[in-house]
């Protein structure tokens, strides 16, 4: 398979430091490029990338089917047909140029209707070959859902408003994802800690 480009997971500065005690923080710099350039097979490593630009949740990667990739508008649907508009974790998200570039690689290989397969046949699970580029890269403590997380916290660190974070994730209520993401944000409690500027100096 071609080598996709992973440098948009590169910064801000690592938060995916295996050392650090919170599970939200093993995130960004460069490890998530590190699982990917350590994820020798096809399929394992397209599952990878889908995972990071659509934030999807391994469901419904391994459910996407060709016919809701549409490179036209550059759109991919994580929903099924028989599901409703709030179903969790899965949303009609934008084909950014890492996610397009891994794809048409990989359409030009299909035998399949799946867009995660192995051999023509459905793929129902890549944790062995996922823990397997955990390993390579060095890495501990690192599961599928990481990835999920690496996502929502890049958007967040980025600046992207939480509404848009919660609708990319597939969140019905927004509160929910400010609850988890939001210190991740540039200017998160900012404007409090500027109330608490004192003036030491006499003034009013």
């Amino acid at each position: 398979m071609a080598v996709v480009k992973s440098a948009n997971f590169r910064d801000p500065a690592s938060m995916w430091n295996t050392a650090n005690s919170d599970p939200m923080a093993k995130i960004s710099g460069s490890i998530p490029a590190r699982v990917v350039d350590a994820a020798h097979a096809p399929h394992i490593r397209l599952a990878i990338i889908l995972k990071l630009t659509t934030a999807g949740r391994i469901g419904a990667i391994l459910n996407l089917t060709w016919d809701r990739v549409d490179f036209a508008r550059e759109q991919i649907n994580l929903r099924l047909d028989d599901e409703t508009e709030g179903r969790k974790g899965r949303a009609v998200v934008p084909m950014n140029p890492m996610a397009r570039s891994a794809l048409e690689v990989a359409g030009q290989a299909a035998l399949s209707d799946y867009v995660i397969e192995h051999g023509g046949e459905k793929v129902s699970s890549i944790r062995k070959g996922f823990t397997s580029a955990v390993e390579r890269a060095g890495l501990k403590n690192v599961t599928q859902h990481s990835l999920r997380h690496t996502a929502a916290v890049h958007m967040v660190s980025k600046g992207i408003p939480i509404e848009k974070v919660a609708q990319y994730l597939g969140h019905t209520n927004p509160a929910i994802t400010y609850s988890v993401y939001a210190r991740y944000a540039p200017d998160h409690l900012r404007d409090a800690s500027d109330a608490l500027d004192f003036d030491l100096n006499g003034g009013a």
